[in-house]
C-alpha cells in the first residue's frame, strides 16, 4: 500500500497563534503517523501535513484529530459557510523524495 497524506488549512483568530502551535505540539503519537508538521503560511495561516503508513492508518487516527480539531475550534476563524474552520485534503502519496538520508 502506499503511504498516504493528510493536509488542513487553517485560519487562526488574532492573537491565537501561540495557543494554535501549542495544541498541536501536545497532539498524542498515533500509530502509523511517519511524520507530521505545522507550517504557518501567513500571520494567521497554517497548514498542517500528516505522513502515514498508509490510507488505513489515517482513517484509524480520526478520532485523534477530531479531538485535536474540537480542542482548538475556538482558536480558529470559520474559511467559509461551506468549509467551516477547516479546508482538509487528503490522498495517496504519489512522489516522495527525501533528501535528509
Amino acid at each position: 500500500m502506499a503511504k498516504h497524506s493528510n493536509v488542513v488549512r487553517f485560519i487562526v483568530k488574532d492573537g491565537n497563534q501561540d495557543a494554535f502551535i501549542k495544541s498541536f505540539t501536545e497532539f498524542p503519537a498515533c500509530d502509523g503517523l511517519l511524520s507530521h508538521i505545522l507550517i504557518q503560511t501567513g500571520e494567521n495561516t497554517f497548514c498542517s501535513c500528516g505522513v502515514w503508513r498508509d490510507e488505513d492508518a489515517m482513517v484509524s487516527a480520526m478520532p485523534v484529530m477530531i479531538s485535536l480539531l474540537n480542542s482548538s475550534r475556538h482558536l480558529l476563524e470559520e474559511i467559509s459557510k461551506e468549509q467551516g474552520v477547516t479546508d482538509p485534503v487528503s490522498g495517496s502519496i504519489v512522489f516522495d523524495q527525501n533528501l535528509s538520508n
